[in-house]
């Protein structure tokens, strides 16, 4: 059963993580109902009521909303492969609707922290005093310019090669080849981001293979990378948990807060639905506590 819906999901194009989560998922689902049930979980065995019950199950556990949504589409789409594959006559999952949860805004940094974070990166480059510790510094200038004036995923910035790269003397931008959904799109590059990639790429090591953003050993940098650079600098800078994600909420928040129409923030994130973006426009922590001073 399993090996069949991995593949289906493979046909389906979905993202190694989708296929993950959706397999844990399932069987997560089938443990549930062979203890609710007293017998192992087969397609055919599937009805409204069952899934109606585990998503109550989920709710009595206090699983968050995404969780349960997740694990409902999980159990929609193993469905749907059944009825794809004759092993039901329809879809028993078509009218159990998920969980609506409260909308909370991303967590963004504001003007003070962006400003601290820069500082930090230029601390570290005024205090290198040898070339390694230069080049490193100049890398890690134009990783946090990337992130904080593209709103790349951290995904897309580690994909990026040089080549994706395009500077005159007045514009540049950039090209993410593959985003999410195997999207591509380009990215217009302001004067900040142009001078950090410009001044990194004026000490970039030329051996190596192509990509834009390497470490010591000229080897692409990961996400796993990029993410504890940004959480020391996080650190330094007294910012809570800094990853690549809040700096990709920080870019689209700038533009909302600019006035910049919802459907251009929506491009340049490489959002396939304008729903995804609207959570940008949703008030902040600081954007209330702002609202209600205005009252004193």
């Amino acid at each position: 059963m399993l090996p069949n819906f991995e593949k289906y999901l493979l046909e389906e194009d979905t993202s190694p993580s989708t296929r993950k989560s959706y397999l844990g998922d399932l069987g997560h689902f089938s443990r549930w109902y062979q203890e609710k049930n007293q017998c192992d979980f087969t397609p055919e065995l599937l009805t409204p009521t069952d899934a109606r019950q585990y998503r109550q199950h989920l709710q009595t556990a206090q699983y968050a909303p995404a969780t349960i949504n997740r694990r409902l589409a999980a159990l929609r789409t193993f469905a749907e492969w059944a009825q794809k594959s004759g092993l039901l006559v329809s879809n028993p999952l078509k009218g159990v609707r998920g969980i609506e949860a409260q909308k909370h805004a991303p967590r963004w940094l504001n003007k003070n922290q962006q400003f601290a974070l820069w500082q930090e990166a230029e601390k570290d480059l005024n205090a290198a005093r040898t070339e390694p510790a230069q080049r490193q510094a100049k890398r890690n200038l134009a990783m946090v310019a990337l992130l904080l004036h593209t709103g790349l995923r951290v995904s897309e910035l580690c994909d990026l090669q040089v080549q994706d790269i395009e500077i005159t003397a007045r514009k540049g931008e950039l090209t993410v080849r593959a985003g999410k959904g195997q999207k591509q799109r380009t990215i217009p590059l302001n004067k900040v981001a142009r001078r950090a990639v410009e001044t990194w790429l004026e000490v970039r090591p030329l051996t190596g293979g192509d990509a834009l953003l390497t470490g010591k050993q000229t080897e692409a940098l990961s996400p796993r990378s990029v993410e504890r650079m940004l959480a020391e600098l996080g650190r330094r800078a007294r910012i809570e948990t800094l990853t690549p994600h809040v700096l990709r909420h920080t870019f689209s928040k700038n533009l909302v807060d600019m006035g910049v129409s919802l459907e251009k923030v929506a491009m340049l994130l490489g959002h396939e639905r304008l729903e995804t973006t609207m959570i940008y426009v949703t008030p902040g922590k600081l954007d209330l506590e702002q609202a209600v001073g205005m009252l004193e």
